[in-house]
């Protein structure tokens, strides 16, 4: 089936839960207003629906392929990256200065979801070359700048990231790989890095790796990493290709989902060294790698709900089409579409309103990135810092958690048909299972919520967000009216929940920490579950009203009852995690090691 991007659910967070037209009163966005959003938001779903969908499934059937170091993409993918780079999608959130159109994240977002939705694997190349764009911008030298950002921005040239090694997965203390200095400023590298994705590829001229090793002499452990651009092709004057460097890829993985995208393995310096150039100071690479890191880890939220919403077009086409049994409630005579029964209602809405809760998640922390960065007020750029790093583990750990959740229940829904390749459904569940995997697991999220978000300020943060969730409620409360009503009981049960749950972290950090990390992927999955059921719950206000004036009523009454399904059946089991994470803690770690 084809890919519509729900460009007027996109939209209705844009201006309604974002604020774009206050996004626009920031210096640098003066023209990024709701107008801009839409104009920009329609043509991208005319590029991915048209190009880049219609490669999906040929993706998954004819992946990308090796031989003799070099990696042939699925038959279309040149092309389509071709149309991609022609029609500066690469830059839509990159600066100006360097090629970049300079919009906010708030509209780059969108996009994001629109072009994985489309097509995941191929969404993976420009993902990564975001990475390397944010990581030169923040870190870079002049130098640095001026030959790759450019070239970057404009997708001529593709970004990688390359943390992993056989030995150091995510502790990156181990990582071996070394760098020498050489005379001229420059570096040699040699080492072997694994899971590199689109570390070798035929869509663009040029890849610019971006390698964590460790200088000759430094210290041990991640305060001695560095971090280095290592083109594919050494760059000469004025930006012209030069000779091929000494990074060759030796393999690419085979791999359970996301077969389009060739995930390499990378050999730098088996010629004498491949030759790199320092990203800032040496020893500061986990630091600049971070910048990285951080970009890819939202980017990897946006993916599972992209996944999921693909996942759902496709199965309520298939309940709408599958006829089977006569509905229970005796309306129809005969048998009917699958859609007409209650438990397939009931997946479909669970499909739906975990994929439009974490869309509108994203949407609000996107806004609170832009706000970081360019509002005036350094206060308020400040507080929406404190609170996109809170939002992070939640988009990138919630969001990727419920896709294959989502995925799983469109396999449901097709029943003995979703087992079957041939139908397509199977595929959105392979893909989907990489993401709580990769750019750091669900625990190590969980980790970053617990030590870095929670603990570290006593749980300051977390509680007045919690506030800030209580003044919606109170909002709720003045409706009169049973969805109102029931949203406000499902969101003061879940927001009473994570209070408890961050004074139990907070109090238990560090005279317990085997207690508070116990709990740390559930407490992460309840406050992303608190966080996109209070974005829900601000939508069903903003549609209520919209709805008592006239405008658009089947799109604002979906609005209504999707965030009154998340809030019953959804966030009321925000509780019953709190008493396990509270209470349960020591049956974590009851059992003996020996007994596992």
């Amino acid at each position: 089936m084809s890919y519509t991007a729900p460009v007027k659910d996109m939209l209705f967070d844009i201006r309604h839960l974002a604020g774009i037209d206050d996004i626009a009163k920031m210096p640098g966005f003066e023209e990024a207003g709701f107008d801009t959003a839409q104009a920009v938001l329609e043509e991208s779903a005319k590029f991915t629906g048209n190009v880049v969908a219609p490669l999906n499934a040929e993706g998954d059937r004819n992946p990308s392929s090796w031989a003799k170091g070099e990696v042939t993409t699925t038959p279309g993918f040149k092309q389509a990256f071709s149309q991609f780079v022609e029609g500066g999608w690469q830059g839509l959130q990159h600066p100006v200065d360097f090629g970049g159109q300079g919009l906010p994240k708030t509209i780059g977002a969108a996009c994001g979801e629109m072009l994985n939705s489309a097509n995941l694997s191929f969404a993976l190349c420009p993902m990564l070359t975001d990475g390397a764009i944010e990581a030169l911008i923040t870190a870079g030298s002049d130098e640095l700048k001026a030959v790759y950002l450019e070239k970057l921005v404009s997708g001529q040239w593709t970004g990688t990231m390359n943390l992993t090694e056989s030995q150091a997965g995510s502790d990156l203390a181990q990582v071996r790989t070394r760098a020498e200095p050489l005379a001229d400023g420059s570096y040699k590298l040699f080492g072997t890095k694994i899971f590199i994705t689109y570390g070798e590829h035929d869509m663009a001229e040029n890849i610019v790796h971006l390698v964590l090793a460790r200088v000759t002499g430094a210290p041990e452990g991640v305060k001695g990493i560095s971090l280095f651009v290592v083109p594919k092709f050494l760059v000469g004057q004025g930006g012209t290709i030069g000779a091929r460097n000494d990074v060759q890829c030796v393999s690419i993985e085979h791999k359970l989902g996301i077969k389009a995208s060739p995930t390499a393995v990378l050999q730098f310096g088996d010629h004498g060294g491949a030759l790199g150039y320092l990203v800032g100071q040496e020893n500061r690479g986990l630091e600049y790698m971070f910048i990285m890191m951080n970009a890819a880890r939202y980017a990897v939220g946006v993916q599972g709900i992209a996944v999921a919403e693909r996942a759902y077009q496709k199965a309520v086409a298939y309940a709408r089409d599958r006829v089977q049994s006569r509905p229970v409630d005796g309306t129809l005579g005969a048998s009917a579409p699958i859609i007409h029964h209650p438990d397939v209602k009931r997946m479909l809405m669970t499909m739906r309103a975990y994929t439009e809760g974490c869309r509108a998640m994203a949407c609000v922390g996107a806004a609170a990135y832009d706000a970081a960065h360019h509002h005036p007020d350094a206060a308020t750029r400040k507080e929406n810092q404190a609170f996109y790093e809170f939002l992070v583990p939640l988009i990138k750990g919630f969001s990727t958690e419920i896709s294959p959740l989502v995925a799983s229940l469109g396999v449901q829904v097709h029943g003995g048909m979703g087992f079957i390749e041939e139908t397509g459904a199977a595929q959105y569940y392979r893909d989907a299972r990489i993401l709580p995997i990769y750019e750091g697991t669900t625990a190590i999220q969980a980790n970053d919520l617990v030590g870095r978000k929670t603990a570290r300020d006593g749980g300051q943060t977390a509680k007045a967000i919690a506030a800030q969730i209580g003044k919606t409620e109170a909002e709720l409360a003045k409706r009169d009216n049973p969805d109102a009503r029931s949203m406000c009981k499902r969101l003061a049960g879940a927001r009473a929940a994570f209070v408890d749950v961050v004074e139990f972290i907070a109090a238990n950090s560090k005279t317990s920490p085997n207690a508070a990390f116990a709990g740390s992927v559930p407490y992460l999955m309840l406050a992303g579950n608190l966080i996109a059921g209070w974005q829900l719950a601000r939508s069903m206000l903003v549609a209520q009203d919209l709805l008592a004036s006239g405008e658009e009523a089947p799109f604002m009454a979906a609005k209504i009852a999707t965030a009154r399904f998340y809030g019953e059946h959804i966030l009321s089991q925000a509780p019953g995690i709190r008493d396990a994470i509270v209470e349960g803690a020591d049956s974590v770690t009851a059992l003996a090691i020996e007994a596992f």
